[in-house]
């Protein structure tokens, strides 16, 4: 693996995804583990697994 081969593997920060910095967690609306966002986040939080299954889904769907 090349140099560029590594830039492009390493994880990348996620947009939206603030460190929770001592706040608490949010819970994933479908399976109610704690997620990576803080509590005060809007919207719909999904815990990692959650948030890939739904990618997953989302993919195949068409």
């Amino acid at each position: 693996m090349d140099q560029s081969d590594e830039a492009y593997c390493a994880p990348s920060e996620r947009p939206g995804a603030a460190p929770a910095s001592g706040q608490p967690l949010a819970e994933c609306v479908l399976c109610r583990e704690p997620t990576e966002y803080p509590e005060s986040t809007r919207g719909a939080t999904l815990c990692p697994v959650c948030e890939w299954q739904e990618a997953q889904r989302s993919a195949c769907s068409g």
